[in-house]
C-alpha cells in the first residue's frame, strides 16, 4: 500500500451496486419493460433483488421523469405516440433555441475549440453504426448546452431528451439526414463562434424541426 502525506492511502473503494432507478431506468428505455408494462411494486422488487422501500422510491422518481405513468391498475410504463412526439419536440425546438442563443452569448475559446474537435469527429464516424451516431449527436448538443452556462435549462434539456430514449430508431440513421445534421452542426458553430445570437436560434430552431419531421415519418414506418 502506498503512503501518502495523509499516512497511508485506503484501499480500493468498493463495487458500486446499481441503483434500482438506474437499473430500472435503462430497462425502460431500452425496452427491457415495453411500454404500458405494468409495474408491480413486488415483482420490480424480487427483479431488482432489493426491498420494496427503494423500488417505491425509484418509481416515484421515474414517474417524476414522465417514464411511468399511474393508471387504474397501478404504474405502467409510459406508453408512446406521435402526439408526445409533437409535445416533446414542441418543448426542445424552444429550449435548443435558448441554448444555442445563450452559446453564442457566452461561450469561450475552449468551448469553440471542444465544439469543433466534436464535429471533426462526426465526420469520421461509421454511418451505420446508428449507436455511433445517435452519441456523436448527444454529445455535440451537450456541449452547446454547456457553452450556454445555463444549469437549469442543462438539466431541463437532460431530462427532456430522456423521453427521446424511449424511441428506439435514432433519426441520423434516416437517409441523408447524418450529412445535413452535420453541415447544420457545422453552421451552428460558426454562428456561436461569431456570437451571432439570433442566426444560432434560428439555425438550432430548423434542425430541431427537422429531427421532429423525421421522427414523425419513423413512427409512420413502424406502423405500416
Amino acid at each position: 500500500m502506498t503512503a501518502s502525506v495523509f499516512g497511508q492511502w485506503p484501499g480500493p473503494p468498493p463495487a458500486v451496486k446499481e441503483s434500482p432507478y438506474d437499473k430500472l431506468k435503462a430497462a425502460i428505455l431500452d425496452g427491457t419493460f415495453a411500454p404500458g408494462a405494468p409495474l408491480v411494486e413486488s415483482a420490480v422488487a424480487e427483479w431488482c433483488g432489493v426491498s420494496r422501500t427503494p423500488v417505491r422510491e425509484a418509481l416515484t422518481r421515474l414517474e417524476q421523469d414522465g417514464l411511468v405513468t399511474r393508471g387504474e391498475r397501478g404504474l405502467v410504463v409510459r406508453e408512446r405516440s406521435p402526439e408526445e412526439i409533437l409535445d416533446i419536440y414542441d418543448v426542445r425546438v424552444v429550449l435548443e433555441e435558448t441554448a444555442a442563443r445563450l452559446a453564442a452569448e457566452r461561450h469561450t475559446r475552449f468551448d469553440i475549440i471542444r465544439l469543433e474537435r466534436l464535429l471533426r469527429t462526426g465526420e469520421e464516424i461509421d454511418q451505420g453504426d446508428p449507436q455511433a451516431l445517435a452519441e456523436s449527436n448527444r454529445e455535440f448538443h451537450r456541449a452547446v448546452w454547456q457553452a450556454g452556462r445555463n444549469e437549469s435549462l442543462m438539466d431541463l434539456l437532460i431530462r427532456l431528451n430522456s423521453h427521446l430514449l424511449r424511441y428506439p430508431a435514432t433519426t441520423l440513421s434516416y437517409p441523408g439526414r447524418w450529412e445535413l445534421a452535420l453541415a447544420e452542426h457545422r453552421q451552428l458553430v460558426a454562428a456561436i463562434g461569431q456570437r451571432d445570437s439570433v442566426r444560432a436560434a434560428e439555425i438550432a430552431r430548423q434542425h430541431l424541426t427537422a429531427a421532429r419531421d423525421i421522427r414523425l415519418r419513423l413512427w409512420e414506418q413502424d406502423l405500416a
